[in-house]
């Protein structure tokens, strides 16, 4: 018979881990809302495998009267819904008791995202006469031009770029692999970044593209850093993220007449819900246009 000790949170989390490739962040998301869960049910003296669909509900209520927000509590839920779907796959329970738990509805939020132009002044702001320079205008060419997640550009190295053929190889969430293509300007950017500015910030042999000042990888933070001080160069709002410019390459790209399956493939979505999102900044782009154009508008 099988000990419910093997099924625990900690069994589970290293399983998702291990087949889905579930990111740090979102494991300790998973832990934080399963434990604090099970220790719910321990006041209740239920152990976290024997749970009925009435406890989860009980739950719900509980986290919202308790001034949750409803994307907390969904995700929660989806915690849940992994936990016990293992569970019954590993045929230690006939039943998931979330199946038939309505997911709370959640308020519609749209990512923030810049003009055309907007883009184009950030693009133009660093110097490039300087290494810094060229390494700034050539991380800003490739991330508008591939919409790279910020963690993707600052990991990428030489062998996932091919300037010959204008693509770069990028391993997202879960390890998958997906091929994207860069354009003629980030290229460009990228080739006088690799010969002469490049150089100059290698200390020692390393097989990352964007190096920081001290010829190591550059972190997340001080890519950030970066581009704030860029925006504050071309007059731009200081809360310019490399996020929004994920958005403002995902939006650029629908509303001149992109697909949405090609921009799930750019974009690295497993699911095409996530990519959705972006038809209703297209959207109301269009009826801006509408209202702006249009003799009845």
């Amino acid at each position: 018979m099988a000990n419910p000790s093997d099924y625990g949170i900690d069994q589970f989390l290293d399983r998702l881990w291990l087949q889905e490739g579930v990111s740090k962040h979102t494991l300790s998301a998973y832990r934080s809302d399963l434990s604090h869960f099970e220790r719910w049910l321990a006041k209740q003296k239920i152990a976290l495998v024997d749970t009925k669909k009435e406890h989860v509900e009980f739950y719900l209520a509980h986290l919202h009267d308790h001034g949750r927000n409803p994307r907390t509590i969904a995700r929660f839920l989806s915690a849940a819904r992994k936990y016990f779907g293992w569970l019954l796959y590993q045929q230690f329970r006939a039943q998931d008791p979330t199946v038939q738990v309505k997911t709370p509805k959640l308020p519609s939020a749209l990512p923030k995202t810049l003009s055309e132009e907007a883009v184009s002044a950030l693009l133009q702001a660093p110097n490039t006469q300087t290494a810094l320079g060229m390494r700034d205008k050539a991380m800003l060419e490739v991330l508008y031009a591939s919409g790279l997640r910020v963690s993707e550009l600052v990991q990428l190295t030489m062998n996932q770029v091919s300037l010959r053929q204008g693509l770069v190889r990028v391993v997202g969430k879960g390890n998958k692999e997906r091929l994207v293509p860069l354009g003629e300007e980030a290229v460009a950017a990228l080739e006088r970044y690799l010969k002469h500015g490049r150089p100059d910030l290698v200390e020692k042999p390393v097989d990352v593209v964007f190096l920081s000042l001290r010829g190591r990888q550059m972190t997340r933070q001080t890519f950030w850093h970066r581009i704030r001080f860029h925006a504050q160069v071309a007059g731009l709002p200081s809360d310019i993220s490399p996020h929004r410019l994920r958005h403002a390459f995902a939006t650029h790209l629908l509303n001149n007449g992109a697909d949405l399956r090609a921009l799930q493939m750019l974009l690295g979505h497993a699911d095409i819900s996530t990519t959705q999102i972006y038809t209703h900044v297209a959207q109301a782009r269009l009826q801006q246009l509408h209202a702006l154009h249009h003799p009845r508008g």
